[in-house]
């Protein structure tokens, strides 16, 4: 850890900031071994939140996209069909296909509620989310997501367009380029 002195011109915020570009430097170095490997696991091998290895990943794999805007993304997700919604804490991973829509408010919850989809978030907690393309974990075909993150760097949600097995279609390339683009900050 970098020690902070009392100092003039900004060398200890130099410091700090250098400290936070080797460390990032270190994990996108980790990750470009095996750049199918799943985040989550490389975060934890690490000792880091899988944020900062989604961060890291570089931006020809990653794009943060602008977390103000999450209920636009989240709206914009409707015309994506059927998508793979995974969640997953220390305990679980829970999975489902569905589609995004049927969208309310009531208190702390903005829901989700469709025939296929049923999810209930609290957006206070959201907060960073990027456009993740990368090869799959599983096969290394190119994989289409977007990834919700908690203030702890926490995965909070990942919505697949696509999950391996199978390139994605011009179709799908196009809706997540144009997501993309929409909310990149």
């Amino acid at each position: 850890m970098t020690q902070v002195t009392k100092d003039s011109g900004g060398t200890a915020m130099a410091a700090v900031g250098q400290e936070r570009g080797e460390r990032r430097g270190k994990i996108r170095e980790a990750f470009l071994k095996n750049p199918s490997q799943m985040t989550v696991v490389l975060a934890r091998q690490l000792g880091v939140p899988e944020v900062e290895v989604v961060d890291a990943v570089g931006p020809e794999m990653s794009t943060e996209l602008d977390a103000g805007r999450w209920e636009e993304i989240l709206r914009s997700f409707e015309e994506l069909g059927q998508v793979h919604v995974i969640c997953s804490n220390s305990s679980v991973t829970l999975e489902v296909f569905g589609q995004f829509g049927n969208f309310s408010t009531w208190g702390d919850f903005f829901n989700v509620q469709s025939k296929t989809l049923d999810m209930h978030l609290r957006p206070r907690t959201l907060a960073r989310v990027f456009a993740v393309e990368k090869p799959s974990h599983m096969d290394g075909v190119s994989t289409l997501s977007f990834q919700f993150f908690n203030q702890q760097g926490e995965a909070a949600f990942k919505v697949f367009l696509t999950f391996g097995s199978q390139a994605p279609t011009a179709v799908k390339q196009a809706a997540f380029a144009g997501i993309r683009r929409r909310f990149a900050r």
